[in-house]
C-alpha cells in the first residue's frame, strides 16, 4: 500500500477536529462544574453524555488508521456508509463498557467522601495490566486490518464486524486508562489528557511478542526527541 499524504489528511483532519471539539466541550463543562458550588451528583443521562465526550476526545485519534483502511478498501460510493457502520460497531462496544465503568464510578464515589484511594486502586490494577502479556495481545489485535467485502450486505456486515472486533480489542487494551480519570475527585481532565497521550503512543508501536514488560511512550518519545534535535540543528 503506497503512502498518500492527501488521503491520510482526508481522514486525519476531520478526526482530529472531532477530538479537539470534544476536548473543548470537556474543558468548558469541567470549568462550569467548578463554578457551581452546590452541584449535586450528575444524573445517569449526564454521566452518559460525559462518557461520549470522553470517548470522542480520547479515542478518536487512534481510529485514524482503521478508518483510513476502510476508505482505501471500499468502493468510493460506499466509503461513508462503511465508515458509519464501523464507528457504530466500535461505539457499541465502548458504550457497553462505559455502562460498566459508570456503574463502578457510581458505586465507588458515594461510598466515601472525595478521596484518591479508588483511583489509586485502579492505578495498581492498571499497572499490572500495562505490564501483562494480555495487554500486548490486545494491542497486537488493534493493528489487525480485516478484509472487507466490496458489495451489498456482505460489505455492510464486514464493516460492522470490523468495528465490533476493533472496539473489543481496543477496550481490552484501554479500559483501566479510561476508568482512572473517572474515579479522581479532581484533576480529571489532566488525567484524561495523560491517558490519551499514553493510548496514542502505544498505537505507534509495532505488534510485539506477548510478555511481561512496560508499554508506554517509547516511540512517541523518540519522535519528539528527533524532531527537537532537527529543529535545534536548523536553528
Amino acid at each position: 500500500m503506497t503512502y498518500d499524504a492527501r488521503e491520510l489528511a482526508r481522514v486525519r483532519n476531520p478526526v482530529l477536529l472531532i477530538s479537539a471539539v470534544a476536548w473543548i466541550l470537556l474543558l468548558v463543562e469541567h470549568h462550569s462544574m467548578h463554578m457551581c458550588a452546590h452541584c449535586s451528583m450528575n444524573p445517569p443521562a449526564s454521566l452518559a453524555a460525559d462518557w461520549v465526550l470522553m470517548l470522542a476526545a480520547m479515542m478518536s485519534p487512534v481510529l485514524i488508521p482503521p478508518v483510513r483502511h476502510i476508505r482505501l478498501r471500499s468502493l468510493t460510493h460506499r466509503r461513508a456508509r462503511s465508515i458509519v457502520l464501523f464507528v457504530a460497531g466500535y461505539a457499541a462496544i465502548w458504550m457497553t463498557l462505559g455502562g460498566m465503568l459508570l456503574a463502578t464510578q457510581l458505586a465507588v464515589k458515594p461510598s466515601a467522601p472525595p478521596s484518591f484511594l479508588p483511583a489509586a486502586g485502579v492505578v495498581f490494577v492498571g499497572l499490572v495490566w500495562q505490564f501483562s502479556p494480555v495487554k500486548q495481545r490486545c494491542l497486537n489485535r488493534c493493528h489487525t486490518r480485516t478484509q472487507l467485502a466490496a458489495f451489498g450486505a456482505a460489505a455492510d456486515r464486514a464493516a460492522l464486524r470490523f468495528g465490533v472486533t476493533h472496539g473489543t480489542w481496543c477496550a481490552g487494551s484501554c479500559w483501566a486508562l479510561m476508568l482512572f480519570p473517572m474515579l479522581l475527585p479532581r484533576g480529571q481532565v489532566v488525567a484524561m489528557a495523560g491517558a490519551a497521550i499514553l493510548i496514542f503512543s502505544e498505537r505507534l508501536e509495532q505488534p510485539g511478542p506477548p510478555r511481561w514488560r512496560w508499554r508506554g511512550l517509547g516511540k512517541m518519545r523518540r519522535i519528539v526527541v528527533a524532531q527537537a534535535r532537527i529543529r535545534l540543528h536548523l536553528a
